[in-house]
């Protein structure tokens, strides 16, 4: 086996070496692919195609990467994969001079060209241009994988996605989905009259979510900065100041593990929206997400896995006391003290911790009996105050607020509010949070005095919601991980 994987070795490296003579070769000739500076391309492959009837005939230009070649004497086939597809082109001597075959039989798959030719049909009935021009582009000075069996080691496709997308077209698929979720809320919330705006990544004081920060160090200033756990607490500023509708789609990052559906830095979409609540929160979600899936997948039907969700019936709404009641069969609205909390957690084999609140306890419930079970479109209503420090208590029961999560597939997508206005009763709630840092918790906010001195001069009663583009992205693909719709997830160093 070693002796096999030594042949292998000395093979590739053979084949490198031979590339680099190809390359050496042409720039002697004065015809060093390099220092081409522009190619005008007229046509993608998806163009061509779907427009054969009006194009055939025609003279058009293609550019790509080679992925197939067929050498056959003074005339050859060779396939070329662009922005939108391949397409297939037939290059001839007798078309494109006898040096440039001689050059065209040469070259690689990998290299990139650049084609000129007349859109025709073969025989055999397929579309192809037949070149009258081949230009190499750029020389592929590296192999790619084997066609017939790809890029197929997970590991490998999340470092070098670039090979990733060039030998799995389903991944680039899932890319253009991507950048349209994106695009659609965008437009969603652009024709509600918000307004996308920008905030700091580097802040002194990480608030707005239960999460350790990234630290770094601030050369000039020599100040200690952290990266920002979410967006919340400077777009509520701007509330303050008077904008009334505002979003953000921005990366946050938390020092946290990595799973199938977390990675320490990740895209999160807020918004807040003066003069509303929570309410108003899950009619703009329920609209937003049934606009998003018609818009990416053009169907009110997601499937994921063995999971089908129909986002055209009316999401169904729930507190979280009575979803624990219905999949526990535990009601909290029976239980007044954190003893009785205690003993029945311990009596349902539900672990929790000496800091841990009658609230925590419920919300442990929660994660532990219903989550798995909320696979269509959910809202779960009315948290416990202990695990909500920026949310408005409910005026009738004060042990509970104004927030929803909205879940789908078994997954928290959306965390919203009534958003907490009162600068006193935040500088309570910033108080227990330290008061449970100082206990152990270290994803406990700490006092942001700015942000306390911007609720005292005034905000509106405020909806606000937070979405995770990339689980939403999931979703919406069918992807099971988090790192197959990250260009480039946070991966260990190879050489660590």
């Amino acid at each position: 086996m070693a002796e096999q994987n030594n042949n292998q070795v000395q093979d590739v490296n053979q084949l490198l070496k031979v590339r680099h003579e190809k390359l050496a070769d042409l720039q002697e000739r004065g015809k060093d692919p390099f220092k081409i500076t522009k190619f005008d391309v007229t046509h993608h492959s998806a163009d061509i195609k779907d427009n054969f009837e009006e194009l055939e005939g025609q003279t058009v230009t293609i550019a790509g990467r080679m992925m197939f070649k067929r050498v056959m004497g003074k005339a050859s086939f060779c396939s070329v994969q662009d922005l939108k597809g391949n397409i297939q082109s037939y290059v001839a001597r007798d078309d494109i001079g006898e040096e440039d075959y001689a050059d065209f039989k040469k070259y690689d798959i990998g290299d990139i060209l650049g084609i000129e030719g007349v859109v025709f049909r073969t025989k055999t009935g397929e579309m192809s241009v037949h070149a009258k021009k081949v230009t190499l582009l750029s020389k592929s000075l590296q192999i790619l994988p084997e066609k017939f069996h790809g890029l197929t080691d997970t590991d490998t496709r999340y470092r070098q996605r670039y090979v990733d997308l060039i030998m799995n077209a389903e991944v680039k698929e899932t890319f253009v989905k991507r950048s349209k979720v994106l695009s659609s809320i965008r437009k969603f919330l652009d024709g509600q009259g918000f307004m996308e705006v920008e905030t700091p990544m580097l802040v002194s004081n990480a608030g707005g979510a239960a999460a350790r920060p990234f630290e770094t160090h601030f050369n000039a200033l020599n100040e200690d900065l952290k990266l920002r756990i979410s967006l919340e607490l400077y777009l509520k500023r701007l509330i303050v100041g008077g904008l009334e509708r505002v979003y953000e789609i921005g990366r946050v990052f938390r020092n946290e593990g990595l799973d199938t559906r977390h990675n320490p830095e990740f895209t999160l979409m807020e918004l807040y929206q003066a003069y509303t609540d929570y309410h108003g929160m899950m009619d703009l979600t329920e609209n937003m997400f049934r606009y998003v899936a018609q818009e990416v997948n053009g169907s009110l039907t997601l499937q994921y896995g063995e999971h089908t969700m129909d986002l055209s019936k009316p999401f169904e709404r729930i507190t979280m006391v009575d979803a624990v009641k219905k999949y526990s069969g535990v009601d909290f609205k029976e239980i007044k003290t954190l003893e009785e909390a205690r003993a029945i957690a311990k009596e349902k084999n539900v672990e929790f911790e000496d800091r841990h609140t009658k609230g925590d306890i419920l919300n442990l419930f929660f994660e532990e009996f219903v989550e798995e079970h909320l696979i269509q479109p959910t809202f779960v209503m009315d948290h416990p105050i202990e695990i909500s420090p920026l949310t408005k208590k409910k005026p009738d029961d004060p042990e509970y607020v104004e927030r929803f999560e909205m879940f789908m597939n078994g997954w928290e997508m959306c965390n919203a509010y009534s958003e907490l206005n009162d600068p006193i009763d935040q500088r309570e709630r910033f108080k227990a949070q330290e008061a449970a840092l100082a206990a152990g918790d270290e994803e406990a906010n700490t006092t942001d005095e700015d942000f306390l001195n911007a609720l005292s001069i005034g905000m509106p009663p405020t909806g606000g919601i937070g979405y995770g583009i990339d689980r939403l992205t999931m979703l919406m693909t069918n992807s099971p991980a988090i790192r197959d719709v990250l260009f480039f997830p946070t991966m260990k160093s190879l050489d660590k």
